[in-house]
């Protein structure tokens, strides 16, 4: 759902997908192929919410600040299942792992690696290409070549997504039994821990 706040109306991409079960609310600038998932919360009421082009928004995240406060998520920016971003800005090409918390007027560098379940708090600054775990999170080490790659492929999965969504989704009465010439998946995805494994 898509809502105008004391006159601010979100402006959002023709070729971004937001999901219906999402909520989209006031100052919100959303850019081309943006993914926004089912239960993401994304409140632009007390400051505005920049989502730059090619990022994505998982189900059930949560992005809200304190009062005159820019949140902006940069290109290509990427973040996982039920993270929190609270205030904070995301640097370009950043993974933002499932669960995490980003919490006020932190700065996330560019290419960076934020675990699941990790907890940044407030005023932290983390540069460039760095992996961080844990609660509260901590720099553990850099993001290699091999990594960053892993990322990117990942998020081009979620840059196709709005468009397929567009085309190719829509409500459906659920199948009673599985028929025999059910289809299967293969995406081509490989995990990291695949990757690293070579399989």
């Amino acid at each position: 759902m898509i809502y105008e706040f004391k006159g601010f109306r979100p402006v959002i991409h023709e070729s971004a997908f937001i999901h219906p079960n999402a909520t989209v609310t006031g100052a919100v600038i959303i850019g081309k192929n943006v993914y926004i998932g089912p239960g993401a919360a994304i409140r632009g009421d007390w400051g505005k919410i920049i989502i730059e082009d090619g990022c994505n928004v998982q189900e059930n995240c949560t992005i809200h600040m304190f009062p005159g406060i820019t949140v902006t998520l940069k290109e290509n920016a990427h973040i996982g299942h039920g993270a929190i971003i609270h205030g904070a800005t995301i640097g370009r090409n950043c993974l933002v792992g499932m669960n995490a918390v980003i919490m006020d007027n932190c700065v996330i560098g560019a290419e960076c690696i934020i675990g699941s379940l990790t907890l940044l708090r407030a005023d932290t600054i983390i540069p460039e290409r760095s992996v961080v775990v844990g609660n509260p999170g901590k720099i553990v080490k850099s993001v290699t070549d091999d990594m960053l790659e892993w990322k990117t492929a990942g998020t081009k999965f979620y840059q196709a997504l709005p468009a397929e969504m567009s085309s190719k989704w829509k409500p459906c009465e659920p199948l009673r039994e599985l028929p025999p010439d059910y289809p299967e998946m293969d995406s081509g995805y490989k995990t990291w821990n695949e990757t690293k494994q070579g399989g």
